[in-house]
């Protein structure tokens, strides 16, 4: 016990399960929306809301987070925001079931581990950033491929239960998931967490709206955000419509494969980060995202279309993570708001990509394979944005 007081290294990784908590939050339910259908007579339209509500929520937390998360605390944030995830995934077994509208239950579960979801994804990165570890890029882009793994993680092992339980049983599923980030809670609990910056020497939010590199950063990670997503929401359809494939086949050929590659990246960066300049890596990532978009988009042969949704993600693995580290580089007195604040901008992007592709999509007749191409903007944006950032480097650090 007194070794797991002291030692980083399991901050480290209770901040691993961290990001296998929110890929859980994530990924889990969109998985159930049929069932949703089938069970509680809940309409599409309704069911499509909770993706919103979910991410809205936490776009919520991550704006308000800015503000209290330094006055509370780091580890209570942290330990509360496991409890939100756990209740929340646990109150999915019962809720829909107790209440006289099912649909009030999952939103009342939903909006529960939204909010645990919207603190990890402010509080885990700084609270890494903040343990005395060396070639801090490696890590924060090691840590970031958790989540993949954890996305990968919860498509397999939920497709397998339902395989051997059936489908009916989510209930129980629901409640397994709910174990780990309870587990968590009391690992964070025990794990030693420093504060990334002293109280009172962190910038205000003033003189980060004040801040041109901090505006030139939130752009790249919307930017980042929505180059991930702008392919990532529409792999599973992509892979169905493309190859003729059903729908499980789909999710594992499209989502599946993105995550793997997308965390493949980062493991990669993780490991030999050290010997790689993290700027001239993003913009080499920034030109493979803009050509597998291109693939995707314009190959005549299916699997080459399909080999372009990996490729973007392995190209987008970097995007999120370098955005970061470069932040915590650059504006070294950014703290928490600063994080929170990148936190919303990938947010914002994240509905960003995806939607700018359905409207391309319902503009053109409703070809995906030609409107997931207007996402192409994004890593134009990006790459863009990495050039201004070499120039303003050393001058608008702060």
């Amino acid at each position: 016990m007194k070794g797991i007081r002291t030692n980083y290294n399991h901050t480290i990784f209770a901040s691993y399960i961290g990001y296998i908590t929110q890929a859980i939050v994530n990924n889990f339910v969109p998985l159930l929306f049929l069932t949703f259908q089938s069970t509680y007579g809940i309409p599409l339209d309704k069911i499509t809301l909770l993706v919103t509500l979910n991410f809205g929520v936490q776009l919520l937390v991550d704006f308000f987070s800015a503000r209290f998360a330094d006055r509370i605390g780091y580890r209570p944030c942290i330990v509360a925001a496991h409890v939100f995830c756990a209740a929340g995934l646990a109150g999915l077994s019962f809720l829909p079931d107790t209440l006289p509208d099912p649909y009030v239950g999952i939103v009342l579960s939903i909006i529960c581990y939204a909010i645990g979801g919207g603190l990890t994804e402010v509080l885990i990165s700084p609270i890494v950033e903040a343990c005395p570890t060396e070639h801090k890029d490696a890590v924060m882009s090691l840590l970031h491929s958790f989540y993949c793994w954890g996305h990968v993680f919860v498509v397999l092992a939920s497709t397998l239960f339902f395989a051997l339980a059936g489908i009916d049983q989510w209930r129980i599923l629901a409640l397994l998931w709910a174990l780990i980030p309870l587990a968590n809670c009391f690992y964070f609990l025990l794990v030693p967490i420093r504060v990334l910056v002293e109280d009172g020497q962190g910038m205000s939010v003033r003189e980060l709206f004040q801040n041109r590199m901090f505006w030139l950063l939130f752009v790249l990670m919307l930017c980042a955000g929505a180059s991930e997503q702008g392919m990532s929401q529409w792999a599973s359809a992509f892979a169905e419509m493309g190859l003729g494939v059903s729908k499980t086949v789909g999710d594992l050929a499209g989502p599946c494969a993105f995550a793997i590659c997308m965390g493949a990246s980062r493991a990669f960066y993780g490991k030999f980060g050290e010997h790689i300049r993290l700027e001239k890596f993003m913009r080499l990532s920034c030109i493979l995202c803009m050509i597998s978009y291109l693939l995707a988009s314009f190959s005549p042969v299916p699997f080459l279309s399909l080999a372009g949704c990996a490729l973007c993600g392995l190209s987008v693995g970097i995007m999120w993570p370098g955005c970061f580290s470069i932040g915590a580089r650059s504006i070294r007195r950014g703290g928490t708001a600063m994080f929170a604040f990148f936190a919303l901008a990938g947010d914002l992007g994240c509905g960003s990509g995806p939607s700018v592709v359905g409207m391309a999509t319902d503009l053109i007749g409703g070809n995906l394979k030609q409107g997931i191409l207007a996402a192409i903007i994004f890593p134009v944006i990006l790459f863009i944005g990495m050039l201004v950032y070499k120039k303003w480097k050393g001058v608008w650090s702060s």
